[in-house]
């Protein structure tokens, strides 16, 4: 359905998404490249995506829950590898054997339960290294080496805690602790390296590397830029415009109040649609080439920006962009005091998406 000029746009870059991919690929050092497309690929649609991706050569997938292992199957087909992130519970195990998922084995009980009823299909191993969230702990892999000697496993893996920082200290202990630990156990393909880690490194890459925010156009450092493609477009209309003057406020709870004369625009865009409201009085957008800052609280469909700096630019329909390429992810990330992960995951189900290949 075709929706209206008052309707905010959602566009997503296939070929930028694949570009990006082809970038990590490129930095693997001969490690094969995966992708991470949980959540609903971040946001943008499982299945353009993951499609985009398979055409584009990815043999390997990582999501988080059995779910979206089902429902990566069904995009994917029989050939790809989808490796579940959180593992398998006991009433999952039929969902795995049926559609060929393969857990990653977080704990001894998730071992067991695999041992007893995976029929020897292939499974993946996390190991703790000092994130403290998912994976064996040293001690506990000493128990599990027992019963990991009876399955088939595909992958060893760990996650680093401190990869958007390659200067931090404990991401090379994280790789030692691994590489350690991983020589206990029978040999298989290691992955350490997400986006982050994919770019420290041939030390950090070994077999496997499994990039995320960096194939959506996300920086996975706190503190440089990566050249990657932008592939979120987000855009909402201008429906209404007024002029304020001293002394007038805008929005619930009047937490903005004007110095001077402005002009102001509300846009059609809020929490409503999954943008931030954290956004409120810090976020921008841009209108007609000007940056133009959140004025007031973000509600749940409406924001106000000033938009006195766009000029003649500034006119009912317009559109204000708040992702692309003049509005980085990371740069509205950043003025939202959140992470990239964050805004793209929040995106909800009123925008209509629109797929194109650059």
């Amino acid at each position: 359905m075709s929706l209206g000029n008052y309707q905010s746009q959602l566009r997503i870059d296939l070929g930028a998404l694949t570009s990006n991919w082809s970038f990590f690929a490129g930095q693997a050092h001969g490690a094969q490249c995966a992708a991470v497309i949980k959540a609903n690929a971040y946001g943008l649609g499982m299945k353009p995506v993951a499609t985009a991706l398979a055409e584009a050569g990815c043999e390997t997938f990582f999501v988080a829950h059995g779910l979206e292992g089902y429902q990566a199957r069904q995009v994917l087909g029989p050939k790809a590898l989808i490796f579940v992130l959180n593992g398998v519970a006991p009433q999952e195990c039929e969902l795995f054997l049926e559609h060929d998922l393969t857990p990653v084995l977080n704990s001894l009980e998730q071992i067991t339960l695999w041992q007893k009823r995976g029929l020897c299909c292939p499974a993946g191993v996390h190991l703790d290294t000092g994130m403290n969230r998912l994976g064996l702990s040293e001690e506990e892999l000493d128990q599990a080496l027992g019963p990991l000697k009876s399955i088939q496993i595909a992958v060893i893996m760990s996650h680093l805690a401190c990869a958007s920082d390659p200067d931090h200290p404990k991401n090379d202990m994280q790789r030692k602790a691994f590489l350690t630990l991983a020589t206990q156990m029978p040999e298989a393909p290691l992955s350490l390296a997400a986006s982050g880690g994919t770019l420290m490194g041939s030390q950090y890459c070994l077999d496997m590397v499994r990039p995320g925010i960096g194939l959506y156009g996300g920086s996975p450092f706190d503190r440089h830029s990566v050249a990657l493609e932008p592939v979120v477009t987000l855009e909402s209309p201008i429906l209404q415009l007024r002029s304020v003057g001293p002394g007038d406020t805008i929005g619930y709870g009047a937490t903005w109040q004007a110095d001077r004369r402005r002009i102001v625009a509300t846009i059609g865009l809020g929490y409503g649609d999954g943008y931030l409201r954290s956004g409120s009085n810090r976020g921008f957008a841009i209108v007609a080439g000007a940056v133009c800052p959140i004025l007031g609280r973000v509600s749940m469909d409406l924001i106000s920006l000033d938009v006195t700096g766009a000029g003649s630019g500034a006119k009912i329909g317009a559109m204000a962009q708040f992702l692309g390429r003049d509005a980085p992810l990371d740069a509205q990330a950043q003025a939202l005091d959140t992470l990239s992960y964050e805004i793209l995951t929040r995106l909800g189900d009123r925008f209509e998406r629109t797929y194109s290949q650059s």
